[in-house]
């Protein structure tokens, strides 16, 4: 299923007109995608990609509106953004101390791709310069990093 990101890249940045945003939303696709197919078969993986991957354009593009008409006055009485209950930040804090067990886990250059793109905002082609790799490696080293953190993020948490 890899051999369909750098399509999905193009036909995402064709819509959202950002390379880094499509890039962006292809990951977050890519890893529903391997969730389902972790617990059922999908028939027409290509065409569940590209669904999914729309999907996640309109949320993004819905939470973008709904930001839009939020006005100030709601967003500054709003206790959400007033800083979090003892017991929030705890598991705020042990959640990121799961996250780095889980990156620990990793291969080294899995590990820095990832936290390249993650951390530093980095374009895949600017890690694979950085590095030293192909872009599709470095595409490869994302979405398994991701796989791979989601699935130990899981099995901790339950």
């Amino acid at each position: 299923m890899e051999h369909y990101y750098r399509e999905l890249v193009s036909f995402l940045s064709a819509r959202l007109g950002n390379r880094q945003a499509a890039e962006d939303v292809a990951h977050d696709a890519y890893l529903r995608v391997l969730e389902r197919t972790d617990t059922q078969q999908i028939e027409h993986p290509r065409a569940f990609l590209y669904r999914t991957a729309l999907n996640l354009v309109i949320d993004r593009h819905r939470r973008h509106l709904i930001r839009q008409t939020e006005s100030l006055d709601v967003l500054d009485s709003d206790e959400r953004w007033h800083s979090p209950a003892p017991s929030q930040s705890m598991q705020l804090g042990q959640r990121l101390a799961l996250m780095q067990r889980a990156l620990d886990e990793l291969s080294a250059p899995c590990r820095e791709c990832f936290l390249l793109r993650k951390i530093d905002g980095l374009s895949h082609p600017q890690i694979a310069e950085r590095l030293g790799i192909s872009r599709s490696l470095v595409e490869k080293h994302i979405v398994n990093a991701m796989k791979h953190c989601r699935v130990r993020m899981r099995q901790w948490e339950s």
